[in-house]
């Protein structure tokens, strides 16, 4: 099963090649949201049955100052997880970002944060 996980990073300067997906700023921002976004998703609720995230688009936020994150992340279906659900999904992440302020040495824009199961 995936869900989709979007945020705006305010200390990150949105440039067009930020928005190419091959070009290498966005292959090494790709890996850089993913080292920080997978260990926050493994330590929820849904850590042991979660594979992992695959960051598809950076897109400039309300100005060129902040950088919309667009994932795709992905659990395998397991009887005693139950139904995904995105609420305590959203209030754990919301949580472990200090209430969607950090990520890593990102600032994040507080109310930016969006999970869709």
């Amino acid at each position: 099963e995936q869900f989709t996980l979007n945020f705006t990073i305010t200390n990150l300067r949105f440039t067009p090649d930020l928005g190419t997906p091959n070009s290498a700023k966005f292959k090494s921002t790709q890996k850089i949201m993913q080292h920080y976004i997978d260990p926050l998703l493994q330590k929820s609720s849904i850590g042991p049955y979660f594979t992992g995230c695959k960051v598809t688009g950076f897109r400039s936020g309300r100005n060129r100052e902040n950088v919309g994150v667009d994932a795709v992340c992905s659990y395998k279906t397991n009887d005693s997880l139950g139904a995904f659900d995105r609420e305590k999904v959203y209030q754990e992440l919301s949580t472990m970002t200090n209430g969607v302020t950090t990520l890593g040495h990102y600032s994040l824009e507080r109310n930016s944060l969006y999970v869709n199961g």
